[in-house]
């Protein structure tokens, strides 16, 4: 499907999963032919790691769909990762629940729709040297993918694309040496501390590509100049690559898609206000208890979740940037998702954590994919 080019049409499946290698339901979907493999360009998974540095449930999920897909599309395993977009977030603390969302992108064989709908996006950057991440390259080339991104989804433009997630890399003991070994300074020495970084630089190339900042001219901009972020951005950082991976999602006039996109911006982990706007984003509204009105139509919820760094949310002290026990992110995912799973009435929603640049200081970004009207 080139840019631009014949309508699109994009299928979009969200599917539980038993455990990181579960492939069933994705199985199933395929065998009763109501999903084309051929089509999938995207899956976005929720894992039950521990979304830190060691979190492997990322890596043998994704390893698990790219040799089930591998096997129904006749190709080797190495080449599904550049065919398909693979984000396996992990982390699903509290009431959150495992799951993929699969994206399947095809010619549409009717025009496209009189009003925009959904459409979707793939590119990725180059592989980033160990040094790189959290600086300025990092930035730039993830601008240059995410502008590659927009046009593959046929978005001219910034202000319809709603949600932009990435797959980033991080710095780990292995990775830091080589970078020593050509005596290059890496971001932080701290492993942990990377996924911070590498984020946050991926969400500021976010920004600088629609428009939303102006390109930094220096790296001390990450994880230091909060007021710099993307209000559509959504970055999770993890151990199995060192590219960062560009899915781009918006409603375009070149989408003869059922669905639809919207998004709004939490201020903080309990802003019930922003989760609300998100939803009337997307067409979906609420009944006077306070209840979807039409709980059929959502299809999913993807949402950023960090404790603020100053300490405080609306003034009141917490305690999650001070645990020694569980970290930031866990507590941040497990607050997040409990508010998201009240208002939407299921707890399989995709909520990341660590939100740097990603939203206000705090808070982050919330995109809601709905059908487009009564099914």
């Amino acid at each position: 499907m080139n840019d631009r080019g014949a309508a699109q049409k994009v299928d979009v499946f969200k599917i539980p999963m038993a455990g990181p290698a579960d492939v069933s339901g994705l199985a199933r979907l395929i065998d009763q032919g109501a999903l084309d493999p051929r089509a999938i360009v995207a899956i976005l998974g929720k894992t039950e790691g521990n979304g830190c540095v060691n979190d492997f449930t990322r890596e043998y999920a994704t390893a698990a769909l790219a040799g089930f897909l591998a096997e129904r599309l006749g190709l080797a395993a190495r080449e599904i990762g550049w065919r398909i977009a693979f984000v396996m977030s992990g982390g699903t603390e509290g009431v959150l629940s495992p799951h993929m969302t699969v994206f399947a992108r095809s010619i549409a064989d009717r025009p496209a729709a009189c009003d925009k709908r959904l459409a979707i996006g793939i590119a990725s950057t180059r592989e980033f040297l160990p040094e790189e991440l959290g600086r300025s390259a990092q930035i730039k080339e993830t601008e240059m993918a995410v502008k590659a991104a927009m046009a593959n989804a046929g978005i001219e433009n910034a202000a319809d694309v709603h949600f932009v997630q990435i797959k980033c890399p991080l710095l780990t003991t292995e990775r830091m040496q080589a970078a020593h070994g050509r005596r290059r300074s890496v971001v932080t020495e701290d492993a942990y501390a990377s996924m911070g970084y590498s984020r946050g630089a991926s969400a500021l190339g976010v920004a600088v590509a629609l428009g939303e900042v102006s390109r930094p001219s220096s790296d001390d901009i990450v994880m230091s100049d909060w007021s710099a972020y993307s209000a559509v951005a959504s970055t999770s950082a993890g151990i199995e690559l060192m590219r960062n991976v560009v899915i781009l999602m918006g409603n375009s006039p070149w989408s003869a898609s059922r669905f639809v996109i919207g998004h709004s911006v939490m201020k903080d982990a309990i802003d019930l206000q922003g989760v609300v706007a998100a939803f009337r984003s997307a067409g979906l509204d609420f009944d006077a208890a306070g209840r979807l009105a039409d709980p059929q139509r959502l299809v999913n919820v993807f949402v950023k979740a960090e404790a603020s760094p100053s300490g405080k949310i609306r003034g009141a002290r917490h305690t999650m940037l001070d645990d020694s026990d569980i970290n930031s992110t866990r507590h941040a995912r497990a607050a997040v998702g409990g508010l998201i799973a009240g208002v939407s009435a299921t707890t399989q929603v995709y909520v990341s954590g660590g939100a740097e640049h990603q939203g206000p200081a705090g808070g982050g970004p919330i995109a809601v994919i709905a059908h487009a009207g009564n099914v």
